[in-house]
């Protein structure tokens, strides 16, 4: 008894310290604070609501859960913090949305109906776009799960073109392909510009826009991202 307990002394004393992220300066907390504030205002107002009246209700309010943080941090500007702080403020601002998707995605697979999606005629458009948000900002499985169930209803009109693009060219990016429909950016660091992935074929990519329903070519699209703070 007493050996066992020697040994498990020795290893606690020799188990390596856990790295932790050094605290945030009072200006990288104000910075990023918007961005918890607002989900945690919305959480507040649905907690003072009645109890969903359905499903659709239920995925509505889901989908403002899904956005209401990322409508404020497209707005927060991290070039204003000293480089080295950049890192930990951008996963701290993140951390508040990737619990909120976590909890989404939780109650929405427990949600799926017996045809596999949440179909617009069913569930009406705002509660099926809900839906897609949150499988859209879930993982790999998810998109891998959900891509070939949507493409099939984007023909019937169950199913948004765009929706469908979006998650198509995400799925894409995270297998190592080029994209379709140009709907992924990443961040230039040299110039601090949102560009576009790879694509599959850029001859192409605004005739595919098109015909999924896209309200811009892909130039309109990246000058809209021109908006936004430097990426980093």
């Amino acid at each position: 008894m007493l050996r066992a307990v020697f040994a498990c002394l020795l290893l606690l004393v020799a188990a390596p310290a856990i790295a932790q992220d050094p605290p945030l300066s009072p200006k990288a907390q104000a910075l990023i604070a918007p961005v918890g504030q607002a989900l945690e205002a919305e959480r507040a107002r649905q907690a003072a609501l009645p109890p969903p009246a359905d499903d659709a209700e239920k995925l509505i309010r889901m989908g403002q859960m899904d956005q209401v943080g990322r409508r404020v941090l497209t707005g927060v500007d991290l070039t204003l913090l000293p480089p080295d702080e950049i890192p930990a403020a951008r996963k701290a601002m993140w951390a508040p949305i990737e619990k909120a998707d976590a909890e989404n995605l939780a109650a929405l697979l427990e949600m799926v109906p017996p045809e596999g999606w949440f179909l617009k005629s069913r569930y009406g458009e705002k509660a099926a776009g809900a839906a897609f948000h949150i499988i859209q900002h879930s993982d790999l499985d998810q998109w891998k799960r959900f891509v070939p169930v949507l493409e099939p209803l984007v023909a019937t009109g169950e199913v948004d073109g765009q929706s469908f693009g979006l998650m198509y060219d995400r799925l894409a990016v995270n297998e190592g392909r080029k994209q379709r429909y140009g709907s992924q950016m990443t961040c230039d660091k040299a110039t601090g510009q949102w560009v576009p992935e790879p694509l599959e074929d850029p001859a192409r990519v605004d005739e595919w826009r098109k015909a999924m329903g896209f309200p811009s070519t892909l130039e309109q699209y990246v000058e809209h991202f021109r908006t936004y703070p430097p990426c980093t």
